[in-house]
């Protein structure tokens, strides 16, 4: 036996597994199931009540999900975890504990363009209201506090352009406003950053990416650090106040440092109902195995890469926080030691058309809507994942009309170097 406390690598192999108890299978099964037989009348109404854990109905969990559930958690550093069908599912189920109608999250500016739009549209006929902040701009943040303000939500490293965000920065004015700071770190993944570490309270991420990482399962999850106390001020009564329809428990009190991520599950997956399927929980399990591996290689990739570009002659600018003299720089050097990420943005001395024509040049690179996959992929942001903004949002959100979008996956990088060349001639 040892107290020595396992490494990253260990944790994305072995976090939450354990031999099948009943067939020794080492690989997690796929529980492929709707439902779970109880013991008795007793253990399925301590189960309903909240007084046990176990397994219900798989809308609400499931074993195989389980698994996933508590290794993202190690991975994160986190108390305890949800898994849901989508990153979308997770920023909808987390935000639903937090806001009533009325009540208001603060932004960062620099966000995914379906975010954006989610935040901006979706979320109005819940009669939830966001203010925008720039996150180059931290005063901006805390100027946007309000009385209403109830959370505030970032991205560590924004998509598209690949921009480092000053977590604790950021972290530092919610714990002045008394909100918790929800960080979507995606892009990072936990092998780059922690954002819990830096005074996140609570991380989303769309499993579909870098985590599953090989472009064939859609999934999100919920992290609770368990930093925040949900009793403060009465601003949180789904988690403070007496829970009607769990015979008067009050998830702080009862289920504490975890009591988020209980509330994510039983008041909000059990009545949204984004179930995570747990052949998609197990397909990513699988891919979380081998993701320090591949983001080292995604990393190493994209710093030649873009090293290479910028010294293009048809390249008009890079934006890669792991270059020297790129503006976040710094904080790529501070947050993400390990490298500065997979995904950035770069720009053509032909502007708008020379970025499309690009895009649809390209051989080795797929044109599609995702990031984080073991093939390279490319967008051209402007008409797709960006297209509902206006010009000037386009270009806040780091998204400009002459901006092409790279997602550099683990092939050779003198293969990406030469398709990229002869797209561009």
């Amino acid at each position: 036996m040892t107290d020595r406390i396992p490494g990253f690598a260990t944790l994305a192999v072995h976090a939450g597994a354990q031999p099948d108890p009943t067939t020794g299978a080492r690989t997690t099964p796929i529980y492929q199931t709707t439902s779970f037989v109880f013991n008795d009348a007793d253990h399925a109404a301590s189960l309903f009540g909240l007084q046990s854990f176990g397994n219900i109905y798989t809308r609400i969990g499931n074993p195989t999900n389980a698994v996933l559930e508590e290794r993202v958690a190690a991975l994160e550093g986190g108390t305890a975890a949800l898994a849901v069908a989508s990153g979308h599912a997770a920023q909808v189920v987390t935000l639903q504990q937090l806001l009533k109608p009325g009540d208001e999250v603060i932004a960062a500016r620099k966000l995914y363009g379906g975010s954006i739009n989610q935040f901006t549209h979706a979320f109005k006929s819940f009669g939830w209201n966001v203010a925008w902040a720039d996150p180059d701009d931290v005063e901006t943040f805390e100027q946007a506090v309000t009385p209403r303000t109830r959370a505030i939500f970032i991205e560590s490293i924004a998509n598209p352009r690949g921009s480092i965000t000053d977590i604790e920065a950021v972290a530092a004015v919610a714990r002045k406003a008394g909100v918790p700071l929800i960080v979507d770190n995606t892009m990072a993944s936990p092998y780059l950053i922690r954002p819990i570490e830096h005074g996140a309270d609570i991380v989303v991420q769309s499993l579909t990416k870098f985590l599953a990482g090989h472009g064939n399962s859609l999934g999100g999850i919920i992290v609770d650090a368990g930093t925040f106390d949900w009793s403060r001020d009465n601003k949180y009564p789904m988690l403070s106040e007496p829970r009607p329809e769990y015979h008067g428990i009050k998830l702080q009190e009862t289920f504490g440092n975890f009591a988020f991520a209980i509330a994510c599950r039983v008041l909000g997956l059990r009545d949204l109902g984004p179930a995570l399927s747990p052949f998609n929980a197990f397909m990513i399990l699988t891919g979380i195995e081998t993701l320090p591996l591949r983001m080292q290689k995604h990393c190493e990739n994209s710093q030649a890469i873009a090293e290479w570009l910028a010294s293009h002659p048809k390249v008009a600018a890079v934006n890669y926080a792991g270059l020297p003299g790129d503006k976040y720089n710094k904080l790529a050097r501070k947050y993400t030691p390990k490298g500065a990420g997979a995904v950035f943005t770069f720009s053509l001395k032909g502007g708008y058309d020379a970025g499309v024509n690009l895009v649809s040049k390209l051989k080795l690179f797929s044109h599609l809507a995702n990031v984080g996959d073991t093939r390279s992929l490319v967008i051209h942001p402007a008409s797709t994942t960006h297209s509902q903004l206006d010009d000037d949002a386009k270009t806040r959100a780091g998204a400009g009309p002459d901006i092409v979008r790279l997602s550099i996956g683990i092939e050779d990088k003198e293969d990406l170097m030469a398709d990229l060349d002869q797209a561009m001639t």
